[in-house]
Parts: structure tokens; C-alpha cells; sequence
């Protein structure tokens, strides 16, 4: 158990049976008044963020989350695939949980999964993962007015804007948290 005005960006807490991130904290101290800690904080069971507010002195019990090394194998339909490249055991998870990183997976990545006590909570993807272009409309020539792009389709379904010199069947390496286009590979 640790202070509330203890934590820091990237702790982990459970509270009311919840698994929390701390992603910002901000403590204020007025005159003839306890110190308040506002924590914006990432429920991991559910994705959604808020903010909680609490006094000094109130305890919270403060969690390490397991992360772990996996290789993505293939998708089943309602689950993606990972296995352990250590003990080769293999684990699914529910493709309804990882909607925005099923974008970015193809065979054979390796990635970060983030679990307590045997409970997959999070994956972890690298910053920017390389994919090929597999349809991309040709770039019209003079559309250079200001930052000309077009759209590309990606093997993974994704669509994504690119500058106009990039073509059909070439490398790009795109964002992993904004989705964006970010250089060739």
C-alpha cells in the first residue's frame, strides 16, 4: 500500500476490484486544506479513462503487472493467437478486445503482453511496424498545392494517407498509435 500522492505516470493500482494506469497526475495544495491528488488513470479490464480524485493519506495498493515477450501466430476468426517463445505454450485473446491492433499484426511479430495474475489485460506494440502497400491509386501529376497525399491500402486492410511518390507494392512504416503514415522502410 502506497500514498495516493505517490504514484506516477505508468504505476499500476487495483482499486474497487479494478486494474488502473496512472497516466497523469497532478496534486494541488491550497491553504488551510489537505492536498488533493487528481489521477487521470486507464481502466485495463475496460480501455476507458478517467479521472480520479483522492485526499493525501489515502492508501492504495500499488501492483506489478507481468510483461512478457510473444510471437503472434494467426487469427482465428474471434481470437488471435501468441505464443511464448520460450515454453512454445500458446494463448488466445479475443479479437473483440484488440480492434485497433489487429491493424497493425501480421505473422510472425513478436510483441508485448501485459497480464496479472494470469489475466491478459494489454498487448504492446512496437512504435511503428512495417507494412507492404497492396493498392494505392497513382499520383496525379501538378497536385502538389500543399502536402499532396493519397490514399494506400496495407496487407493488413488497413488505409492510410501517403505522399504522392510512394507506389503499389512498396514498404512504409506506419504509426502504431495514431495509424498514421510515417517513412518508407
Amino acid at each position: 500500500m502506497i500514498n495516493v500522492t505517490e504514484l506516477r505516470p505508468g504505476n499500476y493500482f487495483i482499486e474497487d476490484g479494478n486494474i488502473y494506469k496512472v497516466l497523469d497526475i497532478l496534486l494541488n495544495k491550497t491553504a488551510m486544506r489537505k492536498m488533493v491528488a487528481s489521477v487521470k488513470v486507464k481502466n485495463m479490464r475496460t480501455g476507458s479513462v478517467t479521472e480520479i480524485s483522492r485526499n493525501s493519506g489515502y492508501a492504495i495498493e500499488n501492483i506489478r503487472l507481468d510483461k512478457k515477450a510473444m510471437q503472434y501466430l494467426y487469427d482465428t476468426g474471434d481470437f488471435l493467437v501468441f505464443m511464448d517463445q520460450e515454453t512454445y505454450e500458446q494463448i488466445e485473446i479475443a479479437k473483440s478486445r484488440l480492434e485497433w491492433e489487429c491493424k497493425f499484426l501480421k505473422g510472425d511479430e513478436i510483441v508485448d503482453i501485459t497480464s496479472y495474475d494470469g489475466e491478459v489485460l494489454d498487448i504492446n506494440l512496437p512504435a511503428k511496424v512495417a507494412l507492404k502497400i497492396v493498392e494505392c491509386e497513382p499520383a496525379v501529376r501538378g497536385d502538389t498545392v500543399n502536402k499532396a497525399t493519397k490514399e494506400a491500402k496495407l496487407e493488413t486492410g488497413i488505409t492510410v494517407r501517403v505522399p504522392l511518390f510512394i507506389n503499389e507494392g512498396e514498404v512504409v512504416l506506419v504509426r502504431t498509435d495514431t495509424g498514421e503514415y510515417d517513412s518508407r522502410a
